[in-house]
């Protein structure tokens, strides 16, 4: 599977509190359930206004599919090609 970073516009985001994240979450992975073993969240970054979210899955498609059936932005949606961290510098 492709790993994607989908970019959620979100306004207040960074406010939301951990009820609220937690109902989210939730619906995330019941449309995640549904969908089958195409598509998995990885894991998500919550900032103010927006929220970074990390997916594997087999195309852009079945992403787009997700955040239409949870009700979810999906405003930007990018193809990870490569991963560095600080170890890339010591080769």
């Amino acid at each position: 599977m492709r790993k994607f970073i989908i970019e959620r516009e979100i306004p207040g985001a960074g406010q939301l509190s951990a009820e609220q994240l937690q109902a989210v979450s939730q619906k995330s992975c019941a449309v995640l359930r549904d969908m089958g073993p195409q598509i998995e969240w990885l894991e998500s970054y919550v900032t103010a206004d927006k929220v970074y979210c990390v997916y594997l899955a087999d195309s852009e498609q079945s992403i787009r599919q997700h955040a239409e059936q949870g009700g979810f932005p999906a405003n930007r949606i990018e193809e990870v090609t490569g991963m560095i961290s600080p170890k890339t510098a010591i080769g």
